[in-house]
């Protein structure tokens, strides 16, 4: 251990001055970024899923085309009084229905089966993603940009991947249909109906993109507030009885019905902005109704079919009908999907921005590690002194302040934490004692200088016990305390938060950690809860099962325990003391 005379991160930047989320090129990057990972390749469930969808669409529409011309046919042979053809029409027309329904029920199960199929696929990647390394840490703690990722993972891509599924259907098809109703509206009425439609679909289509865009950003915005909202009562719930304590029900009923009425007021906007979306969505819906009569209309007062009875008229009129108004309903659905396409767009930007996050901070993080591992290569010391196989961890120079602030709480500390000798870190509170243990966990950088974690996590290396002991939502066996089997066997899943007193969860840590035996034992804090006595004997069985501690404490029964204190006084300045001697070191002196 070197020790120096006493010394003199990432904040996530706001989001306040970047534009709103809009249909632009950035909402189309980040879709086909989602695409990637929804169809990753062949075959691949959601690619056969979607291959089986547009089949079935395909032979859906075939039936729903003769369907459509059943009624012209019926004109036909009630025109003529044949019976025989009634007959056989109505049987026609039972069996396509009977068809029809079924290729129907069929395309909404695979579309529910997709819907399924996407969620496990977007959701799996962004958890792998989010519990790579430390970056679930480095988003909720390091950053600040990115609201309620928990939301975003849960809520909002299960959301996504529902309406997506909700269009799919009626997008795949779309071109199909398009192209061939187009050719029969050709057909029956030349070039004048299908220009006509064409025409009034662009049109329709232009402002429709003018009033979709502002409701794509206020919908990210309402989607931010409900996850703050959701986040105040979890926050309530977790502290519950500490609030009890202080009373603080009126105080807090007070904040949360402020952030709902924030959250109301956001819907109020959403609401008038969709409100002319669907002023605009309807207004075209019956206006290609009546369109249809009007392209219908043109060629029967020109005179292109007076030649044709009244009966072979009407059945004609039929068909030409049915055409074009389904070639305007064809176009009528696409537009009838622009407030679905809102809210796809809305989640496209929260799970886009989540994804490039966490992309960026895996990245950072893999860059960190492959710099941290070169640079871990002891046999390679040109002419500077090898480090000992028992260290542990060797900081050099290194300065450390506040990512958030930039407050400077350690400077120019050099120091080798070896095998057999403890450390306890003291000082007063916000003086650095904690965020030295995040550096050394590698949960945040230092400003200047290198730390080298020079040993493993785990058993055979370091073990880390916080201020807070954590424990997963299963059995004693699912917390590492596989030894204690009769609790094991009666206890299968409790929530320990809930039932467990602070020192009751710090006993559960040390048998945890008593149970992993590692060489090294990092603890912040970690008897906090406890007596002298039992944080006495806790200390004890560490040395005695030959764990090398660094500790951070406030207790001066604690000191006995280790070999050096280095106590931390702010604003960069440090002192190291060897306990046994009880003198502070000079310069370039260490263990």
């Amino acid at each position: 251990m070197a020790g120096g005379s006493a010394g003199a991160g990432g904040a996530g930047a706001g989001a306040g001055g970047r534009p709103g989320p809009r249909l632009d090129g950035l909402f189309l990057r980040r879709f086909l970024r989602l695409q990637a990972v929804l169809f990753p390749g062949w075959p691949s469930p959601g690619a056969l899923m979607f291959l089986t969808l547009l089949c079935v669409a395909l032979l859906e529409q075939l039936v729903i085309y003769q369907v459509g011309v059943i009624p012209s046919q019926y004109y036909e042979v009630l025109g003529n009084k044949d019976f025989s053809g009634f007959k056989t029409l109505t049987a026609v027309a039972l069996t396509l229905i009977v068809a029809n329904s079924t290729l129907k029920s069929f395309d909404q199960f695979i579309c529910n089966m997709m819907y399924v199929s996407w969620r496990k696929s977007l959701t799996e990647y962004l958890h792998s993603c989010y519990f790579q390394g430390q970056v679930y840490y480095s988003l909720h703690v390091l950053r600040e940009d990115i609201d309620n990722p928990d939301q975003r993972i849960s809520q909002d891509v299960e959301r996504f991947c529902r309406q997506l599924s909700s269009m799919a259907s009626k997008l795949i098809i779309s071109p199909f249909t398009l192209a061939y109703y187009t050719y029969q509206c050709f057909h029956s009425t030349g070039w004048l109906g299908p220009v006509s439609i064409f025409g009034y679909f662009i049109i329709g289509t232009i402002v429709n993109k003018v009033l979709m865009s502002p409701i794509v950003s206020k919908l990210v915005q309402q989607e931010k507030l409900e996850g703050d909202f959701r986040f105040k009562h979890m926050q309530i719930r977790v502290n519950a009885e500490p609030a009890a304590f202080y009373r603080a029900g009126r105080v807090e009923h007070m904040r949360t019905d402020r952030r709902l009425q924030s959250l109301l007021q956001t819907q109020r906007e959403l609401i008038g902005k969709e409100l002319w979306l669907y002023i605009g969505i309807n207004t075209f819906d019956y206006l290609g109704s009546i369109l249809s009569y009007v392209i219908i209309a043109i060629p029967i007062f020109s005179g292109v079919y007076g030649d044709l009875s009244p009966t072979e008229l009407s059945a004609l009129v039929s068909k030409n009908a049915f055409v074009s108004i389904y070639l305007i309903g064809c176009f009528s659905q696409l537009i009838d999907l622009s407030s679905t396409v809102t809210d796809v767009a809305g989640y496209t930007h929260r799970i886009g921005e989540l994804q490039e996050t966490l992309l960026s901070l895996g990245r950072k993080k893999n860059n960190s590690y492959s710099e941290a591992k070169a640079s871990w290569d002891l046999d390679g010391h040109s002419g500077e002194d090898p480090v000992p196989r028992d260290t542990a961890f060797l900081l050099e120079r290194m300065t450390l302040s506040v990512p958030s602030s930039g407050k400077l709480l350690i400077k120019d500390l050099s120091l080798r934490i070896s095998q057999g000798n403890s450390v306890m870190i003291v000082g007063n509170t916000g003086t650095g004692k904690t965020s030295l243990l995040r550096v050394l966990g590698g949960l945040w950088e230092s400003t200047q200088g290198s730390i080298k974690m020079l040993t493993c996590f785990g058993p055979r290396g370091v073990v880390f016990l916080p201020q807070r002991p954590f424990f997963t939502d299963g059995s004693l066996r699912e917390q590492g305390l596989q030894m204690m089997r009769e609790l094991c066997d009666s206890w299968s899943w409790l929530g320990w938060y809930d039932i467990l007193s602070p020192g009751e969860m710090q006993r559960l840590s040390f048998a945890r950690l008593f149970y992993l035996q590692p060489k090294y034992a990092v603890l912040d804090e970690a008897t906090s809860a406890l007596t002298e006595e039992v944080e006495h004997e806790l200390y004890r069985v560490c040395l005695q099962l030959g764990m090398t501690l660094i500790s951070v404490g406030h207790r001066a029964s604690l000191e006995k325990f280790h070999s050096w204190i280095l106590k931390l006084h702010g604003e960069g300045r440090w002192e190291l003391t060897q306990r046994e001697k009880m003198k502070r070191l000079p310069v370039g002196e260490g263990c």
